[in-house]
């Protein structure tokens, strides 16, 4: 089975629609959800060629097959991320140029801000005081890196 489109995604279905299908998953790694060719095999074994025609990221929970009884969805492994959580704008402010200096890509979950692990990050965290956690949590998205060069 080839897939060249994504049919839906399951935060858009019904409870209903969903607890009539069966599903079967393909667990990715956060960084290959940027990628629109590949192989891949669900969790029961069956193996799917994704070729999006779209210039899309896939999302956790894509529906890439659906009919009236089984569905095929995306899922994403967990990663081991680093848990920001300033307590103002000022030190959102600085972490954030911080990291930005890095070009370290982000992502923001209500008053948090997760980066993937990196122990000179953390090391910038606890000297800079700003309380962090690190923890293995599943993401929706890629980490993408905007692309921008220093002129």
């Amino acid at each position: 089975m080839i897939v060249e489109k994504i049919v839906t995604n399951i935060d858009q279905m019904a409870k209903e629609e969903l607890d009539k299908r069966h599903i079967e998953k393909v667990y990715l790694e956060s960084a290959h959800l940027m990628k629109r060719i590949q192989r891949v095999t669900t969790d029961h074994g069956k193996e799917i060629g994704i070729r999006l025609k779209d210039p899309r990221d896939l999302v956790a929970g894509d529906v890439l097959y659906m009919d009236d009884h089984d569905m095929i969805i995306i899922d994403v492994l967990s990663d081991d991320l680093l848990i920001i959580s300033p307590r103002s704008l000022q030190e959102m402010g600085t972490i954030a140029h911080q990291l930005g200096n890095r070009h370290l890509p982000a992502q923001f979950e209500e008053n948090e801000m997760l980066v993937q692990y990196d122990y000179l990050v953390e090391e910038l965290l606890q000297e800079l005081q700003i309380p962090f956690k690190r923890e293995e949590r599943k993401v929706k998205q890629a980490f993408r890196h905007i692309g921008h060069s220093h002129d």
